[in-house]
């Protein structure tokens, strides 16, 4: 399968029940933080969603797969704690270990209000289910996602 062209950061697939993400970037960091946004964008509608918070974000996982999971259930942790939508996101770097790999980020967003943030769908969790990560020969790279909603 070969990636997508990079006009778009991403779009959401053919699925029955949940939200079926495919992002792309032009690395590995680039298609993660796609990924990000286009879950916030699965819950909101992100051009409404001013940067006025940073906070920062450091996963790991034992594989790219695990690390895109748990990247993206922390983003949604967050959201849980502090009520906060995040719009942007920048990933410093993504390294490998000698157990697996490290992601460390950035993130902005604003507090969920319910008056100026539409509510599309309640994300419930992250998935392994049909989880790809696809490189093409230019290394650009498509990460593939379910989200429970």
């Amino acid at each position: 399968m070969t990636v997508m062209s990079m006009k778009k950061r991403f779009e959401f697939l053919e699925h029955t029940a949940d939200l079926y993400i495919a992002a792309y970037g032009k690395s590995l960091e680039e298609a993660f933080e796609n990924a990000a946004y286009a879950t916030f964008e699965g819950m909101t509608d992100l051009d409404k969603v001013q940067p006025k918070l940073e906070d920062t974000v450091e996963v790991e996982g034992h594989d790219e797969q695990a690390l895109l999971y748990n990247w993206l259930e922390a983003l949604l942790v967050k959201f849980d704690i502090t009520g906060n939508l995040y719009s942007h996101f920048k990933i410093a770097n993504i390294k490998k270990t000698s157990t697996g790999f490290k992601l460390k980020a950035k993130i902005w967003g604003e507090p969920y209000n319910p008056e100026k943030h539409l509510s599309k769908v309640g994300v419930k969790a992250v998935t392994y289910h049909q989880m790809e990560i696809l490189r093409d020969a230019k290394g650009a790279v498509t990460v593939k996602f379910i989200l429970d909603i």
